[in-house]
């Protein structure tokens, strides 16, 4: 499977970024993927109100995304921010094109690092996955990539690929740990993992909240680096080996090894 990462940097004009969507798209689908990731909150960056942008799961920003999909015969997934019907808006994942349409709300909300995320977002409670070409793909949110139990479960629903879309923010040493972790849950499930982030916006808007570092990856299920980026917007284009990844995932055996034992992460009571 080839797979594209839009390591893009959004704005706070969801049309200006929408014709980022489209952009970039077009430019997966002519690269041959058959699956093209862009970041959480692809709608829209962090740092500003989110109700105000946040529009149905059906509405005209989410719409044409679709129809960017349908027109380029690729299957896209891309951040959105929904009303919650509590005053708070839903970090969701949409993800559309051919044979796909689903939906997943972020679960793990980002109430750490002196962010509260929980203040303006409503958590998820579902696991999701989707179908690409025959493959079982799982979707995850940025802080999602911090909790295994959630990866663990995706890949026991039979998700060979699992992608993590995020806006990551800035810190001492947290690029590193963005690289890290997705090769961690690479190996945790020996699943591949496709993590894409936002591109880094410049100090000045990085201080305003997670508003991406770049550093998108793509690591095999032994946690080998396949492809990375750097700090600024790229498509990234990465020839996925799933013959090998199954072949891991026969040797390590980790999947298989942990068959009986009782789940006490919160993926379970979510499953």
């Amino acid at each position: 499977m080839r797979v594209a990462l839009a390591q893009i940097r959004s704005g706070t004009d969801p049309a200006a970024n929408l014709a980022l969507v489209g952009d970039y798209t077009r430019r997966a689908a002519e690269a041959g993927a058959a699956l093209v990731l862009f970041p959480e909150a692809t709608m829209c960056r962090f740092g500003v109100p989110l109700a105000p942008v946040a529009e149905p799961f059906d509405g005209p920003w989410a719409s044409a995304v679709r129809a960017a999909a349908a027109e380029a015969g690729i299957v896209v997934v891309a951040g959105m921010f929904v009303p919650s019907g509590d005053g708070r808006v839903t970090n969701t994942l949409l993800a559309t094109g051919p044979g796909v349409e689903a939906r997943y709300d972020k679960i793990h909300l980002y109430d750490a690092f002196g962010f509260t995320e929980s203040k303006t977002v409503a958590p998820g409670r579902d696991p999701v996955v989707i179908t690409v070409d025959g493959i079982t793909v799982g979707l995850t949110l940025c802080y999602d990539i911090r909790f295994p139990e959630l990866y663990v479960e995706l890949a026991e629903r039979g998700a060979e690929l699992i992608t993590a879309h995020a806006s990551w923010g800035t810190g001492p040493g947290k690029l590193e740990q963005w690289t890290l972790l997705a090769r961690a849950r690479a190996i945790d499930t020996t699943s591949v993992i496709a993590a894409v982030g936002q591109a880094y916006p410049g100090d000045e808007i990085a201080a305003v909240g997670p508003t991406g570092v770049g550093g998108s990856v793509v690591a095999s299920a032994l946690g080998e680096v396949l492809a990375s980026a750097g700090a600024d917007p790229e498509l990234l284009v990465c020839d996925i080996d799933l013959a090998a990844a199954r072949k891991a995932r026969e040797t390590v055996a980790v999947m298989h090894n942990r068959s009986g034992f009782p789940h006490t992460g919160r993926a379970q009571s979510l499953a």
